[in-house]
């Protein structure tokens, strides 16, 4: 038996689905509504199905996205993987990690290593931190974008020793300048290897013309530095996976990754160089998931499932405090709007305007990443973000548009609605959509340029379609549809 959702069940639906995936397709509501809501948190935390990529048309048609050594095709592949994933979730936490673990294409020559990263993302997002960590720090592309290849017993480089600590894993303030050196050390002979030049173990940037290359993770024990080091206060004959253990161990750790997971899916902090000098928005939440990770040996599933089934993840306060990225904005625009039908040039489309909306996907800025919050909106991103959204939601005749123009149909319940009912059905399938009491009257007020609404015939249907979308297009242009 069908159990009904009342309108505050759905709409705590959406605003998990906001916030574990893109936002919520009707199709998704149609599905979730059904569900538990711990149900459909178990189900979103589900990874163990890969998704279905048509790799062969892909390469038949966008050769670029096969290559992926260029950085739009590579952008372009994500974007689509992100649209079409039947695990939101999972594409999320790629997304997660990619803005704490930055690393860029544009310093690699090359963004197949990138991608390579993301994959790994893919695999390993939810798993134990130190199986995580571990996987970062034998990753070509950060080896490579933080020089760990000119990280010799002999002379040590310590760039990726004192991001380890500062940017992935504690913080600052929880670790020295001798923990930084002690880290580096351990890290010593970490570099990698060209398969193709693999007999002359050429370990240092081999970049030839055109990005012609394929980094492997590969340890010189040769290279490495056996003498004892102190980390975090444990002295031994550490070496990287030794490092790795001792800072998974610690509470600092604990304590960032749950900031982090607070202000990428809860609500936005203040940016990450504030975090040593302001505490917590909610230190609660940090301490529950803080708990979680201990008790579950460092599992990041874990503290995912302790956020969202938490009640301050379901709390109405929360709701709409997020300022969507460019990229959840874009994908979930797009997933509404979607399938993608290969052969497209709407996913190059989208990564270029992710790019001017200031979140070049394979290109953070810098090894901070993005900080993100109210940095993503100013006039031009703004724009930029009404631009495209109008755009992707334009044509009647895409498959998830006339899905939502029918859904607004069936939700009226008539064949002939006012102006006002259009605007409420449009707001429920969309979303549910809470929207301002003055949003609601200024779409209201829109609305009522369209005086007779209907669908009686061929003409007063294509009517109802021309006015239907007006109305979806102000809605993704408002303040509430561009936070989640």
């Amino acid at each position: 038996m069908t159990t009904i959702k009342s309108k505050a069940d759905l709409g705590l639906i959406a605003h998990l689905l906001r916030r574990a995936g893109f936002g919520a397709t009707p199709q998704e509501m149609d599905r979730f509504s059904e569900m538990d809501y711990d149900e459909i948190v178990d189900h979103l935390l589900n990874f163990e199905t890969p998704d279905y990529i048509p790799q062969d048309f892909i390469s038949r048609f966008h050769k670029d996205q096969s290559d992926l050594r260029l950085a739009e095709g590579a952008r372009a592949h994500w974007v689509y993987r992100m649209v079409m994933t039947e695990t939101p979730l999972r594409e999320k936490m790629c997304l997660f990690w990619h803005r704490i673990f930055a690393t860029a294409g544009t310093k690699l020559i090359q963004n197949r290593v990138v991608v390579n990263q993301i994959n790994m993302f893919r695999e390993k997002g939810i798993e134990r931190f130190d199986d995580l960590l571990l996987a970062l720090s034998k990753d070509p592309a950060m080896i490579m974008w933080l020089d760990n290849q000119d990280n010799h017993g002999t002379s040590i480089n310590e760039n990726y020793g004192r991001e380890i600590l500062e940017l992935f894993s504690m913080g600052v303030g929880n670790y020295n300048e001798d923990d930084i050196k002690e880290t580096a050390r351990a890290f010593t002979g970490w570099s990698v290897v060209n398969p193709e030049y693999m007999s002359i173990k050429m370990r240092n940037n081999t970049v030839r013309p055109y990005g012609y290359i394929s980094w492997q993770y590969q340890y010189d024990p040769e290279d490495h530095d056996d003498g004892e080091k102190t980390i975090l206060g444990e002295t031994g004959n550490w070496n990287g996976e030794d490092a790795v253990r001792i800072i998974c161990e610690h509470k600092a750790t604990a304590e960032y990754i749950a900031r982090h997971l607070y202000h990428f899916y809860v609500a936005d902090e203040v940016p990450v160089p504030q975090w040593p000098h302001e505490s917590p928005r909610d230190p609660k939440a940090i301490q529950a998931m803080v708990d979680s990770y201990f008790q579950s040996e460092h599992s990041i599933k874990a503290m995912l499932e302790t956020m969202f089934k938490s009640e301050f993840f379901k709390n109405q306060s929360v709701r709409y405090a997020r300022i969507k990225s460019p990229a959840e904005m874009v994908v979930g625009t797009m997933r509404l709007a979607g399938p993608i039908q290969l052969p497209s040039d709407e996913t190059y489309y989208a990564q270029a305007v992710c790019s001017n909306m200031g979140q070049a996907l394979l290109g953070p800025p810098s090894v901070e990443g993005w900080q993100g919050g109210n940095e993503w909106i100013n006039t031009g991103t703004y724009v930029e973000r009404i631009n495209f959204a109008s755009k992707i939601l334009d044509n009647p005749d895409k498959v998830g548009v006339r899905n939502i123009i029918d859904r607004i149909k069936v939700n009226v319940g008539t064949n002939v609605v006012t102006s006002d009912e259009l605007v409420s059905a449009c707001l429920e399938v969309l979303g549910p959509v809470d929207v301002s009491v003055m949003t609601e009257n200024r779409l209201k007020e829109f609305a009522t340029k369209y005086e007779k609404l209907g669908w009686q015939d061929e003409v007063s249907s294509k009517e109802f379609d021309k006015a239907a979308l007006s109305v979806i297009q102000l809605i993704v242009c408002t303040q509430e549809y561009q936070t989640a």
